[in-house]
């Protein structure tokens, strides 16, 4: 999303950045290292920026700083490793939550 938005001009009402990875940790994966270079400037639309506080891909710190250089929000969710499909979260209702919250705030 932070490359995309910086060539595309479609309308975006907000994103919801989950788990972003630090190109720097040493569990981050060589394919994705093309994506490794990370826009420094400002998003173009509201964001909200996701994390847990035992991401192998990604530190809460590193999040932090992230979400304070894109001007997103922040949303620490505890201890949930990272974040995706084989995290255990389910249906995640908390995020879905974050997610309509981010949206309304934005509308």
């Amino acid at each position: 999303v932070a490359h995309w938005q910086t060539i595309s001009r479609r309308p975006v009402r907000a994103a919801m950045l989950v788990a972003v990875p630090d190109p720097m940790a040493a569990l981050f994966p060589v394919y994705g290292m093309a994506f490794a270079r990370i826009p420094q400037d400002r998003l173009r639309f509201a964001s909200l920026v996701v994390a847990s506080t035992d991401d192998p891909y990604g530190s809460r710190d590193y999040a932090e700083a992230r979400a304070a250089r894109w001007g997103s929000g922040i949303a620490i969710i505890g201890s949930a490793g990272h974040i995706n499909a084989q995290s255990g979260l389910g249906d995640w209702p908390q995020g879905r939550a974050l997610l309509d919250g981010l949206v309304a705030e934005a509308a």
